[in-house]
């Protein structure tokens, strides 16, 4: 992480002047792309920017009274205008109360809603992303994007925003009033605001470029974090506690190096705003009194004067802090933004037509498919399923025969060839109507945190209790779930299906399955690893769930597939054999007769 950071000093001192450049356009660019979000609310944004500027306004008045207090009350002694003044200030203050609800009320509801919008946006690209993106990505990554950044930008949008207008505001109105008040003193203020201009810009860039590796560096550990908590099974049965420690622990002091870093800058900056700030404010002191020595301003002018300077030192100093943490935000939001510009490989065409409902027939065409160039998983294959037709899929380890089933739903695109379902090639149709009419068995069944209602009515979200029901029991499942789970249907069944069994899990998916009605089923193996009572339950509820359909059987255990229509022996992504068990086992050389022999025969 040193290196890291000791790299990216030199390079932007290499160049800084080009650096400057191209952070300053892609600051603008961001900037624009986060006010989209927020011109949909503009008319809401328009009244918090009305309500704030008389509130502001009204906050300015107290110099003006305190001068007359000094020149006029004080010096004469006249009670009764000591209370009109009073009274004035506590009305004031009242209707400047109520213009600053007003403001911050509208202005949270801006950035609030603008932020929803954003992680709406981020989550809703994410569900289009194909398999191909979560493949090379980490969890972890992906998680810290769709949180961590976005609290960042959540800070700048409603708290930083609020104030970083309201001392603009101030600012201005405060130096307006300096130079109506006294323009030679205000000219010695100008001064100083040249050189905390330019620290603000040059030390921004530094901490910009820190904290967006802190949120790398929190990306980091947070995926260490996922991978951990979801695989605590496999940590715990290798006594491995001590060294997921180290590991999230070294990325944690990663995250802390890259925020020292930016601390150290942060640190360095708001001293050097503050001291130039009220280094000119001292200026002003001895200039003013010296003045009233002299009879050109009275002593009430210049307590005044002084008044309106701490408002303009005030915000200096706290746009420095607020300039640093736009900074970081803009760091996260790139990282937001980056995310959302990541085009999805799998899409609609833009002339893409709804799959009408098919039979299943389902054909390959000389399909050739890679997941990385110059590697084929896939080689000139060429088969056609009928309607109804049971095909298995079998062969060593790395075949191809899950990238073979993972075509048919367009998880990945096809190098070379097509796939065709009743005709249509499947990248001419709506992906959403293409998938809808698939059903997926995996091996690995992953149940959502919720009730067993809930996870089987995944199939349909429209269904009946009744079609729940019926589903369930058709998939061998009604009678667990009414008789062993605490709360039948409601029964939560932890992250992922935890408090289930392995074959009750499996029948809860295979419900979900069923209450879909897909025409054509892709089943990988989900017998594979079950006790022997569970695995005839499920076997049992396959096949009600297969009878009609076009199925696709991924198969490990040759025993799962010896009734199918059709047994394609794929090996190093070509289909070597095809044909029924019978016909296979005559190949007395053939792939499918040794895996056989190796399953079978030598356990006789």
């Amino acid at each position: 992480m040193t290196f890291r950071l000791r790299r990216l000093g030199r390079q932007y001192e290499s160049d800084p002047n080009r650096e400057a450049r191209r952070l300053n356009r892609e600051s603008i660019h961001t900037f624009r792309r986060v006010m989209a979000y927020v011109w949909p609310y503009s008319h809401w944004f328009t009244i918090s920017i009305i309500t704030l500027v008389f509130s502001t306004l009204l906050g300015l008045v107290l110099p003006l009274v305190v001068r007359g207090l000094v020149d006029v009350v004080l010096v004469d002694g006249n009670l009764s205008r000591l209370n009109q003044w009073t009274a004035g200030l506590f009305v004031i203050f009242i209707v400047q109360a109520i213009f600053s609800f007003a403001h911050r009320l509208s202005l949270a509801f801006v950035g609030e809603r603008a932020i929803a919008d954003i992680r709406i946006a981020l989550y809703t690209h994410l569900q289009r992303l194909s398999l191909r993106y979560y493949a090379d990505n980490r969890t972890g990554e992906i998680i810290s994007r769709l949180t961590n950044d976005i609290s960042q930008l959540q800070a700048a949008i409603t708290e930083n925003v609020m104030a970083l207008l309201r001392q603009a505001i101030t600012l201005m109105g405060a130096a307006a009033l300096l130079f109506w008040l006294n323009w030679q003193l205000t000219a010695i203020i100008l001064l100083g605001i040249p050189p905390i201009t330019l620290t603000m810009v040059v030390l921004g860039r530094r901490i910009r470029h820190a904290s967006k590796m802190v949120q790398d560096a929190l990306a980091e550990a947070a995926n260490v974090a996922e991978e951990t908590t979801s695989g605590v099974r496999i940590v715990k049965s290798f006594a491995r506690e001590s060294y997921e420690i180290g590991r999230f622990s070294a990325k944690v002091n990663e995250t802390f190096a890259a925020a020292m870093v930016r601390a150290k800058v942060s640190a360095i900056l708001a001293p050097i705003i503050g001291f130039l700030a009220f280094a000119s404010i001292t200026i002003t002191l001895w200039v003013g009194s010296y003045q009233v020595i002299q009879g050109n301003l009275t002593a009430g002018g210049l307590v005044a004067y002084l008044i309106y300077t701490m408002m303009v030192a005030t915000p200096i100093a706290t746009l420095a802090g607020l300039y640093t943490q736009f900074q970081a935000a803009l760091g996260s939001t790139e990282r937001v933004f980056g995310l959302l510009d990541t085009a999805p490989d799998i899409a609609d065409r833009p002339d893409a037509y709804p799959l009408p409902p098919v039979t299943g027939q389902v054909s390959f065409e000389t399909v050739d498919f890679d997941y990385v160039a110059a590697v084929p998983v896939l080689k000139g294959v060429s088969f056609t399923a009928v309607p109804g037709q049971v095909i298995a899929l079998v062969g060593p380890s790395g075949a191809g025969k899950s990238t073979l089933v993972n075509l048919i739903p367009r998880f990945y695109d096809v190098a070379d060839g097509r796939v065709l379902i009743d005709g249509h090639d499947i990248r001419d149709v709506t992906l959403h109507s293409l998938r809808d009419q698939i059903g997926i068995v995996p091996q690995e069944t992953s149940l959502f945190s919720a009730t067993v209602l809930e996870n089987i009515r995944y199939g349909k979200l429209a269904a009946t209790m009744a079609e729940v029901e019926a589903a369930a029991q058709a998939a061998n499942a009604h009678d667990f779930i009414l008789n062993d789970l605490p709360d039948g249907y409601q029964t939560l069944v932890g992250e992922r299906g935890v408090k289930l069994s392995g074959g009750q899990r499996q029948r809860v998916a295979i419900a979900r399955a069923i209450l879909k009605n897909p025409r054509i089923l892709i089943l990988d193996e989900a017998t594979s690893s079950l006790d022997s009572e569970s695995e005839s339950l499920v076997q049992e509820a396959l096949e009600r769930l297969m009878h009609g359909r076009t199925s696709f059987v991924i198969a490990h255990r040759l025993s799962t597939v010896l009734n199918a229509d059709q047994i394609m022996v794929l090996d190093q992504g070509r289909i070597v054999a095809q044909g029924t068990h019978e016909a296979l086992l005559l190949d007395a050389d053939g792939l499918y007769r040794r895996l056989y022999q190796l399953q079978f025969e030598k356990v006789y």
